[in-house]
């Protein structure tokens, strides 16, 4: 194992009724909802995917959990006053959204050849922060945290956050290095029950307390937003924690052996500029109109430079605040992944290949018996991708103590 990775509060909060229940229950109602204004017309739709409600002058008159420095003790310390002579702000700032369309592209020619789909996202790109609905300042604040599992989700995935935080995203200590995690949602997307999800997910927030979510719409385009947002919060609330993973709700972490590699990074004195994951190299835009990635000529006609897939990847802290610096001379670009690797250009670094993370899979072939054994689990970091049953049974399996495996799987 360890020649492989050289290589290359629910307590009183209990509720009576699981949230999984509600959850299961509301969106039973939630489509009967959604049926009936099929019949009626839908009165009230927003122009743009990437706001949240009244996207275009929206002010909050509070946000859920916040604290700002100067009303905590804890937060009020002398790493913000560092921040705030770097120009970093002590809380976040991003509180109006008004963000208006930038109309002199439309009269750009490349514009008016680019397919529609992608109008929006480019209209609108120069819309980076935006306000908070729920944030926790405090996440970081009681003192060094080893490891911070950030965890991309939708409101509506419920389920895949339980099972993660029974499994690999469980806040605990291991040899005394602390594990937090959080979810990072946005806002429901138009024609779904709004309110009642933004309820829904308040309740959640408040037994575990571990959701940041933002006012922009949860959408394919938009996992670019969560990417810089969180850079920025996690520059300003997060000075004490070392290292970040960062994956979805649908992938299995063996933790132990993330941490381990991690150790190894330490010992060698390599953790600094840590970016680690499923590299992919020499990848071109993908011209296919039905892909889920497509991408037209006119938005970007150049080879991608090197990234990992975005089901999961390990990076230091120190990166993390360097990434965010240069995030913000670049110009969003609907793929949260290729947008990782054109900051890591601009800083003149790469990803590092790693074997342990399988993000499409321990083999491509879906339906290969691979993929469901145990002992590769146990040998790997991050396996993508899983139902919440599937993580919860595999953890089960790999965590038996019965489990017998060779010293080493081959793959």
């Amino acid at each position: 194992m360890d020649h492989f990775f050289r290589r290359k509060r629910v307590g009183l909060l209990k509720p009576l009724l699981s949230v999984s229940l509600v959850f299961a229950s509301f969106l039973m109602i939630h489509k009967l909802k959604l049926a009936e204004k099929d019949a009626v017309g839908v009165k009230h739709v927003r122009d743009a995917g990437w706001c949240g409600s009244d996207c275009y002058s929206f002010k909050k008159s509070a946000v859920k959990n916040s604290l700002r420095v100067s009303d905590s003790p804890v937060l009020n310390n002398a790493s913000n006053t560092q921040r705030l002579s770097n120009g970093t702000p002590a809380f976040w700032d991003a509180q109006v959204l008004n963000c208006s369309e930038d109309a002199s592209v439309r009269n750009k020619d490349w514009f008016k050849r680019l397919d529609p789909r992608f109008h929006q996202f480019v209209l609108h790109r120069h819309c980076r922060y935006f306000p908070m609905l729920i944030n926790h300042p405090e996440k970081c604040a009681a003192g060094e945290m080893h490891l911070l599992m950030v965890v991309k989700s939708v409101i509506e995935q419920h389920d895949r956050r339980e099972a993660v935080r029974k499994t690999w995203g469980k806040e605990h200590t291991v040899d005394g290095k602390k594990i937090g995690t959080l979810f990072l949602l946005g806002s429901p997307t138009t024609g779904k029950d709004t309110k009642n999800l933004q309820k829904l997910i308040e309740y959640e927030d408040r037994i575990y307390g571990d959701i940041l979510q933002w006012d922009f719409m949860d959408t394919f385009f938009n996992l670019t937003l969560k990417e810089v947002n969180f850079l920025k919060w996690f520059d300003i609330y997060c000075s004490d924690v070392q290292f970040i993973f960062k994956g979805d709700d649908d992938v299995f972490v063996n933790t132990h052996n993330l941490l381990q590699l991690i150790s190894f990074k330490m010992e060698d004195h390599k953790d600094a500029d840590v970016f680690v994951g499923d590299t992919i190299s020499k990848a071109i835009p993908i011209r296919n109109r039905q892909s889920k990635y497509y991408i037209p000529k006119e938005l970007f006609d150049k080879p991608y430079p090197p990234y990992v897939g975005g089901g999961g990847f390990l990076m230091s802290s120190q990166l993390a605040r360097r990434l965010f610096v240069v995030s913000e001379d670049l110009e969003l670009y609907p793929i949260d992944d290729v947008f990782l690797g054109m900051c890591l250009q601009k800083l003149h670094l790469a990803p590092e290949m790693h074997p342990g993370f399988r993000t499409f899979g321990i083999t491509r072939r879906r339906v290969s018996p691979m993929n469901n054994e145990p002992c590769f689990y146990k040998n790997l970091i991050v396996v993508h991708k899983l139902s919440a049953q599937e993580l919860l049974r595999m953890w089960s399996v790999v965590h038996n103590e019965a489990l017998v495996c060779a010293k080493r799987t081959s793959l």
